[in-house]
């Protein structure tokens, strides 16, 4: 009997082996292992430097833009208390208005996993939030789910720790690289997120889609070439021949960025996304 496979990478391989990253990794090569580059982690832009960094960043990620225009939208609505579950180094914290209380929440694992190390984080193992029932007013889970195993469970603990009425406002990626490898599960279509939403206790969930097949593709070739310029994968003299493709490259990578930022004011379709972003109650009583 022929041999069962393809010839070229079996990706389960990959998926099945758990990384060691994070500060303390002690083999700097073990990331390149899993995938060509990680996202570069988020900061929360206080100073001017820091502003100019999130600047720059919302130019190039259009990720990272969209969410953005998205949050800066829906956060300063928010009264009361928030959890921000997932909340990495909190880079939208800065803009819930001043009155509203913040609790921050994240994996005990996240600066091993992801790179974040903040105090005064509320830490949790296991699939139980560190809060107590109906605590929070509101909950902001951004790009999170996508990285959590049993997201049924998740999702009914967010509804837990809501108080009847409460708000959600959830982001996920839909046409994104499969990143923190192997620590990424999943992409939904709207149909699938409205179904484990109510499920969960959700009610009067809407869906937005951040920016159509024009966003889509800038992304995918502004991710192109910064994969070049990392060296695609390759070491040696492949490696330069791939970085010096995506210095001739880009003009192309400024063009994407540009279209891409025009396809995310004049989305077009949207079967084909970047993201969703998600907004739900809890029902009452």
């Amino acid at each position: 009997m022929a041999e069962w496979s393809l010839p070229r990478e079996d990706l389960a391989a990959r998926a099945a082996r758990v990384p060691t990253v994070g500060l303390e990794d002690p083999a700097p090569r073990a990331r390149e292992e899993f995938e060509v580059f990680r996202p570069r982690p988020h900061e929360r832009a206080q100073s001017r430097s820091g502003r100019a960094r999130r600047a720059l960043r919302r130019f190039a990620d259009l990720q990272f833009s969209s969410i953005c225009h998205d949050l800066m939208a829906l956060l300063p609505q928010v009264e009361g208390t928030l959890a921000d579950v997932g909340c990495g180094a909190q880079p939208f914290r800065d803009m819930l208005l001043p009155g509203v209380r913040y609790i921050p929440v994240d994996i005990q694992d996240s600066e091993r996993h992801f790179g974040y190390h903040l105090t005064e984080v509320r830490r949790f193992r296991g699939s139980m939030l560190p809060l107590a029932d109906a605590e929070v007013s509101a909950v902001l889970c951004a790009e999170t789910l996508e990285h959590v195993k049993d997201a049924p469970r998740f999702l009914a603990e967010l509804a837990r720790a809501l108080e009847p009425g409460g708000r959600l406002i959830l982001t996920i990626p839909f046409a994104a690289r499969w990143h923190y490898v192997p620590l990424d599960f999943r992409r939904y279509t709207p149909s699938g997120l409205k179904e484990e939403l109510e499920a969960a206790g959700f009610h009067d969930v809407q869906i937005y889609a951040r920016g159509g097949a024009l966003a889509v593709a800038a992304y995918k070739a502004l991710g192109v070439v910064l994969a070049l310029w990392l060296g695609y994968g390759a070491r040696g003299a492949r490696a330069l021949a791939a970085r010096a493709l995506a210095l001739f490259l880009a003009p192309l990578a400024l063009m994407a960025a540009l279209l891409g930022h025009l396809g995310l004011v004049f989305p077009g379709p949207v079967e084909d996304t970047l993201g969703y972003t998600v907004l739900a109650h809890k029902a009452e009583g």
